[in-house]
């Protein structure tokens, strides 16, 4: 199935996945985050839920009263506010809440899904009655109570975002636009959009557990539009991490304005390069949506029971060089795709996908986990309580390789090298893949010579991997605001990669 990015807002068919990248949308970085470690709640099923535990513990009770191999009740609270900045003028302003607990049972290979945005007990006893409804199974035991695990400390802060109010943003974003407008005199157009949102969650399982869990999100973007003459380019930059207002400092945002600005006037001196085959460098960072797009989602584990990944029944096969290693990890402080928990309550951390070029492991949520007889890796992900988890990335990269930069560049008699990227489309099975570079350069003699636009890259996840010849030491996240789409649902990601060489690529325009 090919999906293609165009909107927004993500669009995903079933056993689809996309990563959505607007035109003026890139990227989520890594940053060196203090992190400090929230208490929890007293009480959190009143104090966040205005549920107590006896009412809990009777709809896990209902939920399982047909049987049950694994159950769970997800508890979501969200406060969702943006903003928009345009022309010195703020366009628009929104603030919306989602709060409704999703409940799961599953018996075999048979799963029963209801949720209500209703707390009470008579709705949360007919959306349990709904999800046990699917099958009958061995009768088990609700638990008697609920043990709290400790919360992490993959993010925290210190003034929630449902605490900020407009009049501490407006500086930031006015201050965006002012940057943007001194650093060049042929900026027409600066808009500054702005997302933050503070998001609760508890999940109580079958087992027992309760985990809880306070989710802060912060995204900025700055899109430029200048003119010279009859000529009009736009470029863009933004940051998103797990942080509070505090994170915004001076140094952040000028280098955000910065990039946005020169991403937009180098426009005006790009040119374009013949068709054909040549080698192509990944640059770090924002390429690292090749990995994800085009490979990381084929390592998702439901892809693989039901066959539709290249990778089913490669475990322990050499799927790249030795110097490839593939990385998932939620345990990142601050990250955009960071995670304490995953949403089925198991603790996030590292899964490595591909070591020494040998494929290892896929993600797996308990599903999956349990299918394959194995532990989960903490990858199981829902976009809300209306929806189930199922295996997903979080920050997903590749580590740094034996070689410099500038040894990747000197390699390359003629080629380029994509720096940013816009639209595309993925076919998820086979790892079939085009996308459209917006900023790029010319490679030439071993040198770089001048900047390129409107460029097409086609090809093969899975080949591209097995064909990557070198690997530098200078990988990173992108910092920005990457959603990946899968099943109709989306979810925040990180991404990176080291600058790589593929030797032979298909680009065109």
């Amino acid at each position: 199935m090919i999906i293609k990015r165009r909107d927004f807002i993500c669009r995903a068919a079933a056993s689809g996945a996309v990563l959505t990248l607007p035109g003026f949308l890139t990227g989520c970085g890594v940053q060196q985050a203090t992190t400090m470690a929230d208490p929890i709640p007293e009480n959190p099923f009143l104090d966040w839920f205005g549920v107590d535990e006896a009412t809990t513990l009777r709809v896990m009770s209902e939920l399982t009263a047909n049987g049950a191999d694994a159950a769970d009740l997800y508890f979501q609270h969200t406060r969702n506010n943006s903003l928009a900045l345009e022309g010195g003028v703020i366009s628009d302003a929104k603030t919306d809440i989602q709060q409704g607990v999703g409940l799961r049972v599953v018996i075999g290979e048979q799963t029963g899904y209801a949720f209500t945005e209703d707390l009470t007990l008579p709705s949360m006893l007919a959306a349990a009655r709904a999800a046990s409804a699917v099958a009958a199974g061995s009768k088990v035991a609700a638990p008697q109570a609920f043990a709290s695990k400790e919360m992490g400390d993959m993010y925290s802060t210190k003034l929630p975002w449902a605490d900020v109010g407009v009049n501490q943003k407006m500086p930031i974003l006015k201050s965006v636009e002012d940057k943007a407008r001194s650093l060049e005199p042929s900026v027409e157009k600066v808009s500054v959009y702005w997302a933050d949102s503070d998001e609760r969650v508890m999940i109580a399982a079958l087992d027992g557990s309760l985990v809880t869990d306070r989710r802060p999100m912060t995204r900025l973007t700055v899109l430029v539009t200048a003119k010279k003459g009859e000529e009009v380019q736009s470029g863009y930059s933004n940051i998103a991490a797990r942080e509070e207002i505090s994170w915004y400092t001076e140094e952040r945002l000028s280098e955000m304005v910065q990039e946005a600005v020169d991403r937009t006037m180098v426009l005006f001196d790009a040119r374009r390069v013949a068709a054909g085959e040549m080698p192509v460098i990944l640059a770090s960072g924002a390429s690292g949506i090749m990995l994800h797009e085009a490979i990381g989602h084929a390592m998702e584990a439901d892809f693989n029971r039901q066959g539709e990944s290249i990778y089913a029944d490669m475990i322990g096969e050499k799927v790249a060089e030795q110097f490839v290693t593939v990385v998932d990890q939620a345990s990142i402080p601050g990250e955009r795709g960071a995670l304490n928990y995953d949403d089925e309550g198991v603790k996030a951390g590292r899964t490595v996908m591909v070591e020494d070029g040998v494929l290892k492991s896929y993600l797996h949520d308990r599903i999956s986990a349990k299918q394959y007889g194995l532990t989960p890796t903490g990858s199981g992900r829902r976009e809300s309580y209306k929806f189930m988890p199922m295996p997903r990335m979080s920050c997903t990269f590749m580590e740094n390789g034996p070689h410099a930069r500038e040894e990747v560049i000197e390699a390359v008699d003629r080629g380029i090298i994509c720096e940013t990227y816009t639209n595309g489309q993925v076919q998820i099975g086979a790892g079939d893949f085009t996308f459209h570079v917006k900023n790029g350069w010319l490679v030439e003699g071993g040198k770089v010579t001048a900047p390129v636009k409107d460029v097409r890259i086609t090809g093969n996840g899975p080949e591209l991997l097995k064909r990557i010849t070198m690997v530098a030491d200078d990988a990173r996240l992108d910092t920005g605001g990457w959603t990946c789409g899968k099943n109709g649902q989306s979810v925040p990601v990180s991404q990176g990669i080291p600058t790589v060489l593929v030797p032979s690529m298909s680009v065109g325009t």
